[in-house]
């Protein structure tokens, strides 16, 4: 098949594009709105984008489906410049997608996904204590995007690793095993690897 995207004349009962590009690293993003509202809230359009310095990018609509309010992930960071990107573990799956709902502003998702808070060291954010690895980061830049949604630019300021994922120095995500968004409603969790050497 063949498709314009301007046309989006797919002719598919459901729009193919976010199966195509994946999977996709999940960012489980928690913030703090200026009064000390703790928010969190997963985004499926990230990644890194450099190591050196660490920097990462996230995607984000300007709106809650069914409510009129702006997302409270945008709104928070654009207010105080600070953020944690937690990484999402198997075992979270479920915390993880409950914090998907658009509850109200000044709902703390921590309490309704029944989550342990921790504070971050360099930042004044909560972040997810039973994450594998998160990110503690300060904004960089938000950029317009064409269409609604603005892509959020972090420079990581600091990582928390749980020791136990550290094997022989290195991270084994095998043994979290990170989720990934597919499309629609479909997740994988990864948990094989292999290797590949690079061609000298």
């Amino acid at each position: 098949m063949f498709y314009t995207t301007q046309e989006n004349d797919h002719g598919l009962r459901y729009n193919p594009f976010k199966a195509i590009v994946s999977p996709r690293p999940i960012a489980w993003i928690s913030s703090k709105d200026k009064e000390g509202n703790a928010n969190l809230a997963p985004y499926s359009f990230f990644n890194g984008m450099s190591d050196a310095p660490p920097i990462i990018g996230f995607g984000s609509g300007p709106d809650k489906m069914g409510l009129e309010e702006p997302k409270d992930s945008l709104s928070n960071i654009e207010a105080t410049g600070v953020f944690c990107v937690n990484i999402v573990s198997d075992n979270l799956k479920n915390q993880m997608n409950l914090s998907s709902k658009h509850f109200p502003h000044g709902v703390d998702e921590f309490e309704q996904a029944g989550l342990c808070k921790e504070q971050a060291r360099t930042i004044d954010v909560p972040y997810v204590a039973d994450s594998p690895v998160t990110l503690e980061c300060k904004l960089h830049d938000i950029i317009t995007l064409p269409g609604t949604s603005k892509w959020v630019i972090g420079l990581v300021t600091a990582i928390h690793i749980n020791d136990a994922f550290i094997v022989e120095g290195k991270l084994d995500v095998t043994k979290y095993k990170p989720v990934a968004r597919l499309g629609y409603k479909d997740y994988a969790t990864i948990s094989e690897v292999y290797e590949l050497e690079r061609p000298k």
